[in-house]
């Protein structure tokens, strides 16, 4: 299983967005990443900025949102409906996505799921919990 640094993954990141701006090739993750991106326009000055910002360190108690977590966890997202892991999620998604009427709203509903239980899991120092993950969807409106 791959594991990367947090250096890593931001610089993945980074380098996904610049090969797109740039025209250049891509690997199919690169393309996933770079789309997620192009979905967040309030991030591209920051991945645009690396060297102000592959360092920089966002605080959740401060209210700010670490953009290099957020596309990660979407490119996380992206992969579990791809091969619908935990099993179920795609038809918990595709439920959200009609009662929202927005793909990236959908998207967002279940991130806030997803986040809940990275953060169940990291508090208690457990591997996460697919079926709180489930749950929470099926609270989701």
């Amino acid at each position: 299983m791959y594991n990367p640094t947090r250096d890593e993954a931001r610089r993945f990141l980074i380098d996904a967005w610049q090969k797109h701006r740039a025209q250049e090739p891509l690997s199919a993750l690169e393309r996933m990443a770079a789309g997620l991106v192009a979905l967040h326009p309030e991030h591209h000055a920051i991945l645009e900025s690396p060297e102000r910002n592959l360092d920089r360190d966002w605080r959740a108690e401060s209210g700010d949102l670490n953009p290099f977590l957020h596309l990660s966890l979407h490119l996380a997202l992206a992969e579990q409906l791809a091969i619908d892991q935990p099993p179920g999620i795609r038809a918990q998604f595709e439920r959200i996505r009609a009662a929202k009427g927005d793909e990236h709203a959908a998207l967002h509903a279940v991130l806030e799921c997803l986040g809940e239980v990275l953060w169940n899991a990291q508090r208690h120092g457990t591997p996460p919990d697919a079926a709180l993950y489930l749950a929470c969807l099926e609270r989701s409106p």
